[in-house]
């Protein structure tokens, strides 16, 4: 179901916004519902690799022996 919206806004920007939407093929009302579902739509839930990404880089060798690097951390940490 559609709504009636009454928006106040400066001359010069309802004109720029009437250009915008001619040159793409849209009116402005569906310029400004497309912006709205936009900026009030929930956020997408992270996933674990969204989460991992973002961690950003380790400093360590990519080509290290983890396993190796592993055992070294923990003969220094306990003595062995």
């Amino acid at each position: 179901m559609k709504a009636r919206l009454n928006l106040t806004i400066e001359k010069s920007v309802l004109q720029d916004s009437k250009r915008y939407a001619e040159k793409k093929g849209l009116s402005v009302s569906e310029i400004v519902e497309d912006y709205l579902k936009l900026i009030t739509k929930p956020e997408k839930q992270k996933t674990i690799i969204d989460l991992v990404e973002e961690l950003g880089p380790t400093g360590l060798d990519p080509h290290a022996d983890l396993k190796e690097l592993y055992y070294q951390e923990k003969a220094k940490k306990y003595g062995f």
